[in-house]
């Protein structure tokens, strides 16, 4: 089984699915020169990588804003927009934006009751001040 820099990398960010994960430590437990290449990466980004690709995603530049995955999970976002947002959750698989994305989904599911009560009370509070039709 053949382990990719990229994908090492990936297991270091902890950017990689599961199942991936998974792959990497069997091969990481089988291979020796793997885990020497393991350590090589490890003391380069200890040492400060200063590539563009390495910028890039210890800044995590193509990641999305929490204002833009809750756009997304209303469905309000323009299409070439949502499109790059489901390529990059569902193609990319980005663990840090699926996990915003998950924090958002239980925000928005633990807030529905109690918007619905903040609703019943408004409603209830001004219901006295409508007046009836003439």
């Amino acid at each position: 089984m053949t382990v990719t820099r990229e994908q090492l990398a990936g297991y270091l960010e902890d950017a990689l699915s599961d199942v991936e994960t998974a792959r990497v430590e069997q091969a990481l437990r089988q291979s020796a020169a793997l885990r020497e290449q393991l350590l090589e990466l490890m003391r380069e980004r200890d040492r400060g990588e200063h590539s563009v690709g390495a910028i890039w995603r210890r800044e995590r530049l193509t990641c999305l804003s929490r204002a833009q995955l809750g756009s997304y999970l209303l469905g309000v976002l323009e299409p070439e927009l949502h499109a790059y947002v489901a390529f990059h959750l569902q193609t990319i698989g980005c663990s840090y934006c699926l996990a915003n994305l998950a924090d958002l989904k239980a925000q928005q599911q633990g807030a529905a009751p109690e918007t619905q009560q903040r609703r019943r009370r408004y409603f209830e509070s001004s219901a006295g001040l409508l007046r009836k039709g003439n």
